[in-house]
């Protein structure tokens, strides 16, 4: 992202208090690039109610938390949560500050239903982007869905992890590709398969045979007709074609199978191959945890809960096997 969106320039009488949290967040590790546009919004809305300077009065958070009946639950749920942390650092600093208590604003839904491929599928997935045709518009689309797409399945990446990728993030000769600054503003190194390095080192000399007087380090690794990277929008266009090559249903956008649901896949046959494997899960899911990049176990444990849905008949063997390893939910 570039610095002119990070670096939002705040001018209302909260100014200060918005620049530290923003910063604060940070330095703690957070990108906080959606939250700071946001307060961005709160700023300009104290700019025109001529807000007292170094107080934030419960009137006009109600009116400003109050302004979008029409947005979603988790986005007035966000803007809640985002003036609480406000009034909490003014308060910590000693100015007079609302904090909206617990429990305002409309129920957020956490439902978690990805939609979990099956082997098969997977496998006529892969052999439909596998034989995309080539194309005048898109020279290089045959070279890179392939690959792409692997990615996405065989290392449970973010599509927008894959598609900011440099050709400086993988290295092959060690087999180790870095993911800089995702979800949570770390940077994390992935190890593919053995089989996947391979394939990724035959599409580097094909691309090399192909763009060699232009790419360069910081090249896209998957780069796009014009050298950019691709959009979200192009490959979950390709994906779709290719559910629909493979007779998979599509419930609607956002619904899927999704381009996303490709990461929930591995996990879950990550998960499963363990198990049938005999490994012990409880030790296993600290490297699942850090293979997705994720901060904690929480996300991880959906993927247990997800498994146990999908798959009864092996969840309580697998609690008694690895002692309560799926824990209960909230």
């Amino acid at each position: 992202m570039s610095n002119a969106r990070k670096n939002i320039r705040y001018e209302g009488p909260l100014a200060p208090f918005m620049e530290r949290l923003v910063r604060e967040k940070r330095d703690s590790g957070y990108q906080y690039n959606t939250p700071a546009w946001v307060l961005k919004d709160l700023d300009c809305f104290l700019c025109e109610k001529d807000a007292p300077a170094n107080e934030l009065p419960k009137p006009l958070v109600d009116q400003w938390l109050s302004l979008k009946p029409e947005e979603r639950p988790s986005t007035v749920q966000r803007r809640i949560i985002l003036v609480r942390q406000l009034a909490r650092l003014m308060k910590r600093l000693g100015y007079a500050a609302y904090e909206p208590p617990n429990g305002i604003g409309p129920r957020r839904s956490y439902k978690f239903s990805p939609r979990i491929l099956s082997h098969v599928e997977v496998q006529k997935l892969i052999q439909a982007i596998d034989g995309l045709p080539r194309s005048r518009k898109t020279p290089h689309r045959h070279l890179v869905m392939p690959e792409l797409f692997r990615l996405l399945y065989g290392c449970g990446f973010r599509l927008s992890e894959v598609l900011a990728l440099k050709v400086r993030d993988v290295d092959l000769h060690q087999g180790v590709i870095t993911v800089r600054q995702s979800k949570f503003g770390k940077d994390r190194l992935v190890p593919p398969t053995i089989a996947l390095v391979e394939r990724l080192r035959r599409y580097v000399e094909a691309m090399e045979k192909r763009t060699l007087p232009t790419r360069t380090a910081e090249s896209y690794f998957f780069p796009s007709t014009a050298n950019t990277g691709w959009s979200a929008s192009t490959i979950y266009m390709i994906y779709r074609q290719a559910l629909y090559q493979c007779d998979i249903p599509h419930r609607g956008r956002g619904k899927g199978p999704r381009v996303h649901d490709l990461r929930h896949t591995f996990a879950v046959h990550r998960l499963l191959h363990w198990y049938e494997e005999g490994a012990d899960l409880n030790a296993k899911l600290p490297f699942l945890v850090a293979y997705l990049g994720h901060k904690d176990f929480t996300g991880t444990q959906k993927y247990l809960h997800l498994t146990a849905e999908l798959f009864p008949h092996l969840a309580n063997r697998m609690n008694e096997q690895f002692g309560g390893v799926i824990p209960p939910e909230r």
